[in-house]
């Protein structure tokens, strides 16, 4: 009888102390039982993923994985859960995402309809679109300022698409003057040879914090298209899911969003100390006060939810 007893009790001490993973099911129970989770990081989307001097990964959407991550130690019951950082480019984190070589993609994606069909994404961390850098001098603060006048555009590039339409639309009578890199775009209009170069305003506000004079540059005008970034998932698994939101929600509930927020966009960050001054949008803003998981039509425009949040 004494044996018996002794078996029930050390059966149940394991089964308090061991994993949860009978309990789990999809990436949950995956990462429970490898006792290791693992991320999809990026070496140079700064300042969202990348390697820092001691070629660590860091940046803001590595801190938002990090507090997922800690809401899935909670989960399985393991403290001590290892986490692997594994970089992913552009053209295989949905591949190593669905293959199970990484479980969350923590660099810059923005959540589409056409990505939706193959991978999960979580609410909005990150919201931006179309804008225009130009020279304070110029006088140009909107789209309709650009009449007659010269724009430079990167060959190729969704912003390109948007601001041709735009002009079709309005009848501006815009000229336009490609270029291939988003380098030579910035430099014609350092030269004056053109107003204005249309692109994701995260992208020009970082090209002004390089600028060897960053004063001589301003990021003007309403959002010409919507880039609603968000950390992807594995399709169909709404536990994964739900936990991944509710840390997020949790943060930004709390308000350490806007911590996390002006560390990596309004403050000095490494290696190189540049400050993005970068305030957040109010997109963005409405985005934290009411999440979810909206995406982008292939023209960059949001579903129907999104679009009572824009403000032009």
């Amino acid at each position: 009888m004494r044996t018996i007893s002794a078996w029930m009790l050390a059966a149940t001490i394991a089964a308090v102390s061991a994993p949860a993973v009978s309990q789990q099911s999809g990436t949950l129970k995956k990462i429970a039982e490898k006792k290791t989770i693992t991320l999809g990081v990026r070496d140079g989307a700064d300042p969202f993923s990348y390697l820092d001097a001691k070629q660590q990964y860091i940046g803001y959407s590595v801190d938002l994985c990090t507090k997922i991550v800690d809401a899935v130690k909670t989960q399985v019951k393991l403290p001590d859960l290892a986490v692997t950082m594994t970089r992913v480019t552009p053209q295989m984190r949905m591949q190593m995402l669905m293959s199970g070589d990484i479980d969350m993609e923590c660099g810059v994606s923005t959540n589409t309809l056409e990505r939706q069909k193959s991978v999960a994404f979580t609410v909005t961390t990150f919201f931006t679109g179309t804008r225009l850098i130009v020279k304070p001098s110029s006088l140009i603060r909107n789209y309709k300022d650009l009449k007659g006048k010269t724009v430079v555009v990167t060959t190729g590039t969704t912003n390109e698409h948007a601001i041709k339409e735009y002009n079709l639309a309005e009848s501006l009578g815009m000229r336009f003057m490609q270029v291939r890199e988003h380098r030579d775009a910035l430099a014609a209009v350092e030269k004056g040879t053109a107003v204005a170069f249309p692109m994701d305003d995260v992208l020009l506000y970082t090209m002004r914090a390089n600028a060897a004079n960053p004063p001589e540059y301003v990021v003007v005008g309403d959002f010409l298209t919507d880039e609603p970034y968000a950390i992807m998932l594995r399709k169909d698994d709404p536990a994964f899911k739900k936990l991944a939101d509710d840390a997020l929600i949790a943060l930004f509930k709390s308000g350490e969003i806007n911590k996390i927020y002006a560390r990596w966009f309004e403050s000095p960050i490494p290696p190189r100390n540049v400050n993005l001054m970068m305030p957040m949008n109010n997109t963005l803003k409405k985005l934290i006060r009411s999440p979810n998981s909206d995406g982008v039509d292939a023209c960059g425009r949001m579903q129907c939810t999104m679009r009572s949040l824009r403000e032009f």
